[in-house]
């Protein structure tokens, strides 16, 4: 049986949830009879991605608004060896407030059963247990509620709603000065600014580390000017100083990366005064139609800024966009900010600045030369740009991939992280990295081309700085809550660790196989094509050569797609892979009712990143869903 909803999916009985455990229930094992009579909405998610985080905060307003009929599940399934471990998890649903249960599904087990392609996917399932939507990606957030409001009149009035309390259960946060801090500055007089990002605010600490000397910001997730007792922020991360001979004439001291509100925030160090200086507070979204136009600061959106450094090269500062996998420039004086590297998709592409792909740029450091080092998440790589007068271009030190990571030293060629987010430039011209999910501190000597390992059990180390003139190492230990020093100087200790692969399942596709987008308009939209087409379709893939035919934009949903014959084979038995096929679809549609004058218009955009293998005789077509 089919719906007559065409945003439903014909009803499909839900798999039950399987995994190694649950978190946010009070210690209770849930099973799909304990949600019956609820709308439930499954979050197949991992820690370590930014698009699942986006998913988190739109999710936030319609999980309080539907609470007593509607109960989200967190399926949290890793894409790295450290986001499996469940001590790693607890945090991460601490650190980033998540209010509903979360199964541990380490294996994959309810991923696979839902089919899933993609982090995140969201499923849809009505209070008889039954599917009617699946959406990958984020954005879905004004659909979602659409399709919640639906099935509460529709099984309301049926007898199968059950109103009333879910089974989330709230842990107890334990009491520290810092919580989860992301990154610190040093500050004019010695003392220290750390982002604190589980508290939302900065907090200010003694040149000891430990003894608190104020807080800016009131603590409570949100946004809001003012001074430090109403000003909010929203799990800010980079902060940087502002160079000493503008800070009378900004009017501002500090540089806030205040990255779920994706803003950047400047704050006044006399009176601990906040004022946003760039972005709307919504997010930017590839290919939307509201990010803005031009480059006026206040007017355009950013998408979860993370770090942000002064560049003597560009006159600027330069921030890591992790949302959109991209580094923009801020220019304080002229208010302004403009894309400066990177697609937009997501990968590991060296090159000019507007051909690089990066993955969740995350940390950042200046060097002597005024080189650009560069922490990219995903791709658990060290990157440097080069900025100059005719261009600049992207190179990776350290490396393979989306899917490749682990703990291994020697040549920076044959050397592996697992998704570091810091870097800092060394006064003996080496550089550290914070290997966040190794829980260890790397460096890189540029001249020997070789990396080795300063210190290993740190809790995820998130932040790096340079501190005592010189000798020691200050690491933001986040998951620890706390600051943490290292000597400098000594020599750092070879770790010849695994090398890990995602083990992310793998679509099979035949050498030519048709790639077929469907969109749905949400219920009461019909496409819009009043100025020109209404769809548009992008693919490109991560390894070079390994397309054939297929590749660039369209406005066709459905393309024939032809992969090399090298692409076969390229994926490892645990699921990794060197190919994936990187998709962007947008699709324009408006509200159908005639009588409307002038219609509302949306767009629905969704990437994919889809690990790919060629087998001889394997699927023909690859279908992928696109909801209004």
């Amino acid at each position: 049986m089919t719906t007559t909803n065409p945003t439903r999916a014909p009803r499909v009985r839900a798999s039950e949830l399987a995994g190694r455990g649950w978190l946010n229930t009070g210690g209770k094992d849930l099973g799909l009879a304990d949600l019956r009579g609820k709308i439930v909405i499954l979050d197949f998610w991992t820690f370590c991605c930014i698009n699942c985080l986006h998913v988190l905060d739109e999710l936030r307003e319609l999980e309080e608004r539907y609470r007593d009929v509607l109960v989200i599940v967190g399926v949290h399934s890793p894409k790295f060896v450290h986001e499996a471990d469940p001590a790693a998890l607890a945090a991460a649903v601490q650190r980033y407030g998540v209010a509903h249960p979360v199964l541990d599904d380490p294996e994959l087990v309810t991923w696979s059963a839902y089919t899933a392609r993609a982090w995140p996917t969201l499923v849809v399932l009505d209070p008889q247990g039954y599917i009617v939507a699946t959406m990958a990606g984020e954005g879905h957030a004004t659909n979602l509620e659409i399709l919640v409001r639906e099935l509460v009149a529709e099984h309301e009035a049926a007898g199968t709603l059950h109103r009333g309390d879910g089974p989330y259960v709230a842990p107890e946060p334990p009491a520290t000065t810092l919580r989860f801090p992301a990154k610190a500055t040093l500050l004019p007089g010695g003392n220290l600014l750390v982002a604190d990002a589980g508290h939302h605010r900065l907090t200010e600490l003694a040149p000891d580390g430990e003894t608190l000397v104020r807080t800016i910001g009131d603590g409570e997730r949100g946004r809001a000017d003012g001074g430090p007792d109403v000003a909010r922020f929203n799990e800010p991360n980079g902060l940087c100083l502002v160079p000493e001979d503008l800070r009378g004439t900004l009017g501002y001291d500090v540089v806030v990366a205040d990255t779920v509100n994706h803003l950047l925030r400047g704050v006044r160090l006399a009176d601990g005064h906040v004022t946003t200086l760039a972005g709307t507070g919504a997010q930017y979204m590839v290919g939307g139609a509201e990010n803005g136009a031009g480059t006026d600061a206040l007017g355009l959106r950013l998408s979860s800024p993370w770090d942000v450094l002064w560049s003597p090269a560009a006159g600027a500062f330069v921030v890591a966009m992790a949302g959109n996998h991209t580094l923009w420039v801020f220019d304080p004086v002229a208010g302004t900010v403009r894309h400066l590297a990177g697609t937009m998709h997501e990968g590991l592409v060296d090159g000019a600045l507007d051909q690089a792909w990066f993955a969740q740029p995350s940390g950042l450091a200046v060097d002597a030369d005024e080189g650009i080092w560069l922490a990219d998440a995903e791709t658990s790589a060290l990157r440097r740009v080069e900025l100059g007068p005719s261009g600049g271009r992207v190179r990776t030190v350290v490396g393979e991939g989306l899917f490749e990571f682990g703990h291994r030293d020697g040549p920076a060629a044959e050397a592996l992280l697992q998704h570091p987010l810091a870097v800092c430039a060394l006064p003996d011209g080496t550089v550290a990295v914070a290997d966040t999910y190794n829980g260890a501190v790397r460096v890189y000597d540029p001249r020997a081309g070789e990396v080795s390992t300063l210190a290993t059990g740190l809790a995820e180390p998130s932040g790096l700085l340079v501190v005592d003139g010189g000798t020691h190492l200050l690491v933001v230990e986040s998951a620890a809550h706390r600051l943490t020093r290292l000597a400098l100087g000594e020599k750092g200790r070879h770790h010849d660790g695994e090398a890990h692969r995602t083990r992310r399942p793998v679509t099979e596709v035949a050498p030519t196989f048709t790639l077929r987008v469907v969109f749905t308009p949400a219920t009461g939209q019909k496409y819009d094509d009043r100025f020109g087409p209404s769809t548009q379709l992008d693919v490109a893939v991560s390894r070079p050569g390994a397309l054939a035919a297929g590749a660039g934009s369209g406005t066709e949903l459905e393309r024939v797609i032809t992969l090399t014959p090298s692409t076969a084979g390229a994926a490892s038995a645990d699921g990794g892979a060197d190919t994936v096929l990187s998709i962007t679809a947008k699709a324009a549609s408006c509200d159908a009712d005639p009588a409307v004058e002038f219609p509302a218009c949306h767009l629905a955009s969704q990437d994919w990143g889809i690990p790919v293998r060629v087998v001889e005789g394997g699927p023909a077509e690859l279908v992928l869903p696109l909801h209004g």
